[in-house]
């Protein structure tokens, strides 16, 4: 775990209960350092993601990916919006999370793709802040392009893209950036889970 980051949410979060510490203190920074992960580091990121749960354990996540420097990487870098590209451009990794929406068993509709494909995002993000990396998932980018740009079949589904990298200097951020590299709050659990019917939040 990144001390640093981890002591900043310690800070600026007020946790209720007695949850595990790698939990509430993942956040998501965006300044990174552009020095490369290992092919250990990335492939431990992988390996957390295969252990999360799916139904009939169908696993449906899809996690193409990209580096500096390789011959794809425009592929992926130029559907982000220009803000996400001013600071996903010193990322280690770039992602894009997709989903099968279909079992593999019997090729039926599967309901619940995106919820399994988001614990396995989950596994993952908690696996590389353990490792002391940023982690950043982003829903701003061209999905149209990104479909187009990677060959990504109708039957699958893009949920998100993702930056991974090494944690940076925030002292080197341009100031609309660097006042966003904070740890965000969250609305109250009352908000969200609540016995007997729906209700909106208010």
């Amino acid at each position: 775990m990144n001390s640093s980051l981890a002591s900043q949410a310690e800070r600026a979060r007020n946790v209720k209960l007695p949850v595990e510490k790698l939990i509430w203190t993942r956040w998501s920074p965006r300044c990174m350092s552009g020095e490369p992960l290992t092919e250990t580091e990335l492939a431990t990121l992988f390996e957390a993601a295969r252990w999360a749960p799916s139904s009939y354990n169908n696993q449906p996540w899809r996690f193409l990916f990209t580096k500096p420097g390789s011959s794809d990487w425009s592929l992926f870098f130029e559907p982000l919006i220009p803000f996400n590209q001013s600071w996903v451009a010193k990322a280690s990794i770039l992602m894009v999370a997709v989903s099968a929406k279909l079992f593999t068993h019997n090729n039926k509709p599967a309901r619940t793709h995106s919820f399994d494909t988001g614990a396995a995002w989950m596994a993952l993000a908690l696996q590389g802040w353990s490792m002391g990396l940023v982690v950043h998932g982003m829903e701003g980018f061209d999905e149209e392009k990104i479909r187009l740009n990677l060959e990504i079949p109708e039957d699958h589904q893009i949920e998100a893209m993702i930056a991974i990298g090494k944690p940076g200097d925030p002292a080197s951020m341009k100031p609309e950036l660097k006042e966003r590299e904070t740890p965000s709050s969250r609305e109250l659990v009352s908000s969200f889970a609540y016995p007997g019917k729906f209700r909106r939040k208010k």
